[in-house]
């Protein structure tokens, strides 16, 4: 779970959320804190829960159980006033073809009644941003990834405090998504932002802090940095001197219970373990007993693909 300073409201707030479709268990008790100012990544495989959350957090359902708030307020509660702090994008946005983006994002800025200066302005800001200030075909000969930085820059016309996106860039090719999540790490620190998405690869790239669901819980919440070093810290590799000392070692470690797997490779071993600290007395002790020296003891460098399959037991794309 990532932290909140007591003195700060939590962005996005879930307790024991839990909804049900009929037979169907879409969030299985869901425990979520994001702390505001973060880009937070909500990451899991397709059908795992995210787009459900999503929906909850904007409003468009109702948990069967427990609680969801945002900025402060009970997602059931919450007045126009809360909700107007709050943009959204949905994973398949819809859009007026025959409208410019600048049409469309100063339609958009009536509906919630921003006044006409403030609305030219922040307009022309974020049609910058999203790159598009010097386009002006109609939004129906928009590619997909200009339609996606149209529908951020139409998230963000209310200037909100919480910004929920939903697989922004699926289905983008590979220049759509550099544009796209170039976007989305720009307001780092200006506003919160809660993606979800089964693309590791974006997590990685813009992410403070994910949270990994699967079969609608949340198996793991952390920053990346915190999250790859946990899972960093159960694996090892020892490389020994003596050519017949590894299968020594590997025997006399087998056991311990400690150890979760052992494999060795001529003169390296490569462990998982429970207990780093009870490993970093035991592997240099049974070397030392069998009469051979270490030469290399370290901890494996993990990705966060590395973290979501053993997490999830499985790949995402």
């Amino acid at each position: 779970m990532t932290d909140v300073r007591s003195d700060e409201t939590a962005a996005i707030e879930l307790r024991g959320l839990t909804k049900r479709f009929g037979d169907t268990l879409a969030l299985d008790r869901v425990d979520l804190v994001v702390r505001p100012g973060v880009v937070f990544g909500f990451l899991g495989r397709n059908g795992a829960g995210k787009t459900t959350a999503l929906r909850i957090l904007s409003g468009l359902a109702r948990p069967t159980a427990g609680t969801a708030h945002i900025l402060g307020h009970d997602v059931e509660r919450a007045t126009d006033a809360v909700r107007a702090r709050i943009g959204f994008l949905p994973d398949v946005p819809g859009f007026y073809p025959w409208m410019t983006a600048r049409e469309y994002l100063e339609f958009a800025g009536r509906l919630f009644g921003i006044d006409r200066a403030t609305l030219d302005a922040r307009a022309t800001a974020l049609l910058e941003m999203a790159g598009l200030a010097s386009v002006t075909t109609r939004i129906g000969g928009f590619s997909r990834g200009m339609k996606q930085r149209l529908g951020i820059a139409q998230a963000l016309i209310n200037a909100p405090d919480l910004l929920m996106l939903d697989e922004p860039t699926s289905a983008l090719d590979p220049i759509g998504r550099r544009e796209v999540l170039e976007m989305v790490a720009s307001l780092r620190g200006r506003t919160t932002v809660f993606f979800s998405t089964h693309i590791l690869a974006d997590v990685e790239r813009v992410c403070d802090a994910v949270a990994i669901v699967e079969r609608g819980r949340v198996v793991a919440s952390a920053g990346i940095g915190e999250l790859t070093a946990r899972a960093a810290a159960n694996h090892l590799i020892v490389e020994i001197e003596g050519d017949t000392a590894v299968v020594t070692v590997a025997r006399a470690l087998r056991g311990g219970s400690w150890l979760k797997s052992i494999e060795t490779d001529g003169r390296t071993l490569r462990l998982a373990v429970s207990d780093l600290p009870t490993a970093q007395r035991e592997i240099p002790a049974a070397i030392a007993a069998a009469g051979a020296a270490l030469r290399r003891f370290e901890i494996e460098e993990t990705s966060l693909e590395d973290v979501f399959v053993g997490l999830v037991g499985g790949p995402t794309r």
